[in-house]
């Protein structure tokens, strides 16, 4: 089955988001937990948890993603940044757990001036703090453009930050494809080599998504301007090769892409689907 969604909005709660996902012909969605900017987040509401899982498997929604907020940064050197960052991981994490078996993604972290190996063990750190034995929850770290000093810009600094990760079965990576491509990985032209190194160094049993978006920039620009799909520099033929790539098609794919309303997403998802074997 092609599982592919795009981010929605969670102010109306799961049921709507489940709703609008259904009305573009999506069948899994991305969401944020809270404001992205780190606003305070809503209170879930038990009888909307309820009847999402009522609704959700009636229309083939099995696998949702909820994203952190950017201004997660748990790799910063001031102490009331990384407090804030294991606050919003363990809200964030524990509001999960009212949707079990389901994926919390975040970005790692930037360093800001400390050497990229001090980032890296404060993440681990932030995440053996906030993972838990009995959560069912995968959290997911994202592949980045490498842009500043963002860590995991890179499969070898993913790696090193799931090397120091206690409970590492619970962790995995969500590949952002127009990300990758910002860093200089060309899955344009080489994706089966792309997708060999990433699975030596980290392990393609580690990959539990894909966020499925083109970009603005040159490959290696490490810019991360996302692109509607076949908009970019990756184009359409490309990214429809990732959905179909044997080692990826069974994985939700989430589109991230400046779409100003659903009607846009829905057009992405159509041509997708069609071009999906």
């Amino acid at each position: 089955m092609f599982t592919i969604g795009c981010h929605l909005s969670s102010a109306k709660g799961y049921l709507h988001m489940a709703k609008d996902a259904v009305s573009i012909d999506a069948n899994t969605f991305q969401f944020f937990t809270r404001n992205p900017r780190g606003g305070r987040a809503k209170a879930i509401d038990p009888k909307d948890i309820a009847a999402f899982a009522a609704y959700a498997p009636e229309h083939g929604i099995e696998r949702i993603l909820a994203h952190a907020p950017y201004t997660l940064n748990p790799a910063s050197d001031k102490q009331q940044t990384r407090d804030f960052a294991l606050m919003v991981l363990a809200e964030g994490l524990g509001r999960m757990e009212e949707t079990p078996h389901q994926l919390y993604n975040m970005h790692p972290g930037s360093a800001v001036g400390q050497p990229c190996e001090v980032a890296i063990a404060k993440i681990a750190d932030a995440l053996n703090q906030s993972l838990l034995p009995h959560q069912t929850t995968t959290l997911l770290l994202e592949t980045m453009a490498g842009k500043g000093s963002e860590i995991g810009g890179t499969f070898e600094e993913l790696a090193a930050i799931i090397a120091q990760v206690e409970l590492e079965s619970h962790v995995g990576v969500c590949l952002d494809t127009c990300h990758v491509w910002d860093a200089g990985y060309d899955i344009v032209g080489d994706l089966d080599g792309v997708l060999e190194e990433f699975d030596r160094v980290i392990g393609l049993d580690r990959l539990h998504a894909i966020h499925l978006n083109d970009s603005m920039n040159a490959r290696g620009s490490h810019k991360d301007r996302h692109a509607r799909i076949g908009e970019g520099e990756i184009g359409f033929k490309a990214l429809a090769a990732v959905t179909n790539h044997p080692k990826l098609r069974d994985l939700p794919f989430y589109l991230e892409t400046p779409n100003p309303d659903l009607a846009g997403y829905a057009e992405e998802i159509a041509a997708l689907r069609r071009a999906h074997e």
